[in-house]
């Protein structure tokens, strides 16, 4: 039998030694995981024998995690804009980064529900669903489709929606083709990633992480293009439309959102200063006397 100090540091050392990157947080994030300790009361019990289940499952967590499995598709937790979401490998794994659109999405939402109904938004590549859910449940009010593809990424997305108590419809389309109705919001992180580069990211992503939510093929802006093509088709007059980008993407999608018509178009920065986000709003309808 050994301590939670002694499987700790084993932990920790295993993935220094498959040069996992983050190993120290990581060998942490999966004891506290399996045993429910925080920090502090891990002072006072590491030197404390593990119980041999416990330690037969860190050990083999450990060891997955050592293969460059993403660590949250071996807990299956994420946390996202203060919820935790369940994932696996069918979904991309939540990103603080993403984080930047829901928060100018539930801006541009606020000037717009001064004295107006319900709102109805559209997540086109929802995923995991994780960008809708954080959006309604702020917007408590509010009415969500997330539309996908992937049959296995609608499942989990759905799965969270079960999981979140926060209601939405779930739909399987290839972008617009099966979309009806009209929305106030449409946003969208889709894959942006230029089909050359996606083989050269780290194991972890590349590997393990659903090559169709990443590909933007040869450009990167495949999605952009037909997204902002369509979407005034399904948007209202005056809605939003809404995109998580790529750090060198943002004055090509601009442009895209200019020829497509829409107005007060902004790009905004993340946290690390880089283009993360642009989004535009349809033009109102005229009125002529």
């Amino acid at each position: 039998m050994q301590t939670h100090r002694e499987l700790l540091l084993e932990g920790r050392k295993t993935l220094e030694e498959a040069g996992i990157a983050d190993s120290t947080t990581d060998a942490w994030l999966l004891m506290e995981y399996i045993t429910g300790m925080t920090r502090a009361s891990y002072f006072m019990r590491e030197n404390e024998e593990m119980s041999r289940e416990q330690a037969e499952k860190y050990r083999e967590m450990i060891r997955r995690r050592a293969q460059h499995i993403p660590l949250q598709h071996i807990t299956h937790e994420a946390w996202f804009y203060g919820l935790k979401f369940y994932v696996d490998e069918h979904v991309l794994t939540p990103r603080q980064d993403t984080e930047v659109l829901v928060e100018e999405v539930l801006l541009e939402a606020g000037k717009m529900q001064a004295g107006s109904s319900r709102s109805r938004i559209l997540d086109m590549c929802t995923g995991s669903g994780c960008i809708l859910l954080a959006l309604l449940s702020v917007l408590k009010e509010a009415e969500g489709v997330g539309a996908d593809l992937s049959e296995e990424a609608l499942a989990v997305a759905a799965k969270n929606s079960r999981e979140l108590g926060i209601p939405a419809v779930w739909k399987k389309s290839d972008l617009f083709a099966d979309i009806s109705g009209t929305y106030d919001i449409i946003v969208s992180n889709p894959p942006y990633i230029e089909s050359h580069v996606v083989d050269s990211l780290m194991e972890e992503v590349r590997d393990h992480e659903p090559r169709m939510a990443l590909d933007g093929t040869a450009d990167g802006l495949y999605f952009y293009r037909r997204i902002s093509g369509e979407a005034g088709d399904h948007l209202k007059p005056g809605g939003i439309l809404a995109f998580e980008i790529g750090y060198n993407q943002g004055g090509p999608v601009r442009l895209m959102l200019q020829d497509a018509g829409y107005t007060e178009i902004r790009v905004v920065k993340d946290l690390a200063g880089l283009d993360r986000v642009v989004l535009g709003r349809k033009k109102q309808e005229e009125h002529h006397v």
